[in-house]
């Protein structure tokens, strides 16, 4: 179990190098894989050069690969639930992984696997077990759910000298995301509303892109 922290916490400790300065991270449901390059681009063009894009879709395995072959984007696999969805978002050359909770076996199989993946978390025990596993970021989730912004400054508040850092999702969106990224323990967060469904559906490129680049402009001080 030792050797499985040490490498774990090794592999956490590229989530900062990995974000590379951005404040958000799209959340992203697509049907239809061929998509996937031209959104990742579109986001890109807007200032997101980190995505995630969710397994809640059949087309979620083959939309990373496509995203991740053919941009210079940062391409996350979300929704990773079980050991096979760990070992699908390795093999489809996702650069890091995100969960809405986290297990035993799915956390073993990531680090064998050598998959940077950002847990799940909804209250304080489930931080002390991330940190004594070697995790340094986690996913605050769902957030709004449980009790949003000022929840969490609570929450991270016993844990700030550890230097863990947190990445909310759940019900965040234009309206609230400053203010989570005011917090000093938040890193980013996670959301659909840059790159909403309806939008990817359509392919409306230019849309999504102006929408990543008025919410990179609104959000690049926040917290600063």
């Amino acid at each position: 179990m030792t050797a499985q922290i040490a490498a774990q916490a090794e592999l956490s400790s590229a989530a900062g190098t990995l974000l590379g300065g951005n404040r958000i991270v799209p959340v992203i449901e697509i049907d239809d894989p061929t998509q996937a390059v031209p959104l990742t681009r579109a986001l890109a063009e807007g200032g997101i050069t980190v995505v995630e894009i969710t397994f809640r879709t059949p087309a979620g395995v083959e939309a990373v690969r496509a995203a991740a072959a053919g941009t210079d984007s940062a391409v996350g696999a979300g929704t990773l639930l079980t050991p096979a969805d760990v070992d699908a978002a390795a093999d489809a050359g996702a650069a890091f992984g995100v969960s809405p909770g986290w297990d035993p076996s799915t956390a073993a199989r990531a680090v064998e696997r050598g998959l940077l993946v950002i847990p799940g978390v909804a209250g304080a025990s489930d931080i002390q077990q991330r940190l004594a596993e070697g995790h340094s970021t986690v996913k605050f989730f769902p957030a709004e759910a449980n009790g949003g912004v000022a929840a969490l400054r609570q929450l991270s508040a016993p844990f700030a000298h550890t230097g863990l850092a947190f990445m909310p999702t759940g019900g965040i969106g234009a309206g609230n995301a400053a203010d989570y990224l005011a917090l000093p323990t938040v890193t980013a967060v996670g959301g659909s509303w840059v790159a909403p469904r309806a939008l990817i559906a359509e392919g409306d490129w230019a849309r999504i892109t102006a929408i990543a680049v008025e919410a990179t402009a609104a959000l690049s001080t926040a917290g600063a």
